[in-house]
């Protein structure tokens, strides 16, 4: 058996050769075996170039999902960050826009996942038939070579290319851009009506311009105990404060203001407010401040009107100044010890009259607040002095 048919592809013995196989095209069993040689060797080479496109195409995968959960987690963040500058009724379809994306995420990584699972797959069983190939190649009997090689050699089926379809980086983005129309439409429809709301409030509620305009919109006010300085007195229903030489015996708050004889409302300012200060003494500063403002130490961020947390209205040695941000604005107008202070807070609006048979603008302010107000006294240290938020009937 050291002849080799190739018309009959068997092993055959030298009489064979001349007999049942005469005509045949017949060769010696080690001339087959190297021309299979080169062929097993063209099989191996085959192999291991599909094995480094298969392993090229799977570092193309996982860079698909990477991206894919890249665009993914920057959609849903755009989404929410759109979707919080709307208004509260709206921040569901936030929500929903985000499941449909991590949705559609689960879908094409399990698709991706699937794909290159395959792969993998494949990768394990080409190494398996190479390093079978492999063993085979050193087999030094050619008969059993022969035997083995048809059922090796015999490859299955390898996975299309042109499956693997790449997408591009962004994945998402039609979803962004999508959520951003619906933002920029919601907006303009949202200013619009709100110049119209605007106007309406204009035309229906004008400034006030008497005393008794202004009493329609009067608040009751009263300290709050929990801010007040160690050296103020609180009496009247915490409406009128008192200068005192001793420390009054209150608790210690973190709300309390440690260094200067100031205090802050109980009650927060929103809307149309107007309330009236009354004081004896050297001076005071008549203001209005925002929750945070600081309250321990003795720096320009404790002191009302010395920071852009609170405006302040100030009478000192007979005359009358302004304090925003430390900075100064001299005022003028007729002597009086009430003073009144009108809030439009949605406005912007924060007037300073002089109260006495008539009242007289001191100073008005147009600005944008963007927290509630809470009015607020400050007094100098001097023994006695007075301040009172008056009932207004």
């Amino acid at each position: 058996m050291k002849m080799f048919c190739r018309t009959d592809q068997q092993s055959i013995c030298y009489l064979c050769s001349v007999d049942e196989h005469k005509g045949h095209d017949t060769v010696s069993a080690a001339a087959e075996r190297t021309e299979r040689q080169r062929e097993l060797e063209v099989s191996r080479q085959n192999i291991q170039q599909r094995i480094q496109d298969r392993e090229k195409d799977v570092k193309l995968l996982q860079q698909e999902v990477e991206a894919i959960n890249q665009s993914a987690d920057q959609t849903v963040e755009h989404s929410e960050k759109i979707f919080t500058e709307l208004i509260h009724l709206i921040q569901k379809r936030s929500s929903d826009v985000k499941q449909q994306i991590r949705s559609q995420q689960e879908t094409e990584v399990s698709r991706v996942k699937e794909l290159e699972e395959k792969l993998e797959q494949e990768i394990t069983e080409l190494k398996r038939k190479d390093a079978e190939l492999k063993q085979l190649s050193h087999t030094e009997d050619h008969i059993q070579f022969l035997h083995n090689y048809p059922s090796l050699s015999a490859l299955s089926e390898s996975t299309d290319s042109s499956s693997i379809n790449i997408r591009p980086l962004s994945y998402f983005e039609d979803v962004t851009a999508a959520v951003s129309e619906v933002r920029d439409k919601l907006q303009d429809i949202l200013r619009e009506e709100w110049t119209n709301i605007s106007l309406t409030v204009t035309e229906v509620e004008p400034e006030p311009k008497t005393r008794a305009e202004f009493l329609k919109y009067s608040c009751e006010i009263t300290l709050d105990p929990n801010t007040a300085h160690k050296c103020l007195l609180l009496s009247e229903g915490n409406r009128k404060v008192t200068v005192m030489n001793e420390q009054q015996c209150y608790y210690h708050h973190p709300d309390k203001f440690t260094y200067w004889c100031q205090a802050l409302s109980r009650e927060s300012l929103t809307g149309r407010c107007y309330w009236e200060v009354e004081w004896r003494g050297r001076g005071i500063h008549v203001a209005v401040a925002y929750k945070d403002i600081s309250r321990a130490g003795w720096g320009n961020e404790c002191k009302l009107g010395r920071n852009e947390n609170s405006w302040a209205f100030n009478y000192y040695k007979n005359s009358f100044t302004f304090w925003y941000n430390n900075i100064q604005t001299p005022v003028s107008g007729p002597q009086s010890s009430r003073v009144g202070v009108y809030l439009d807070h949605r406005a912007g609006i924060l007037s300073f009259y002089s109260v006495s048979e008539t009242m007289t603008l001191l100073h008005r302010v147009q600005t944008t607040f963007t927290q509630p107000l809470y009015a607020g006294l400050w007094l100098y240290c001097n023994f006695g002095d007075t301040a009172e938020f008056i009932k207004l009937k």
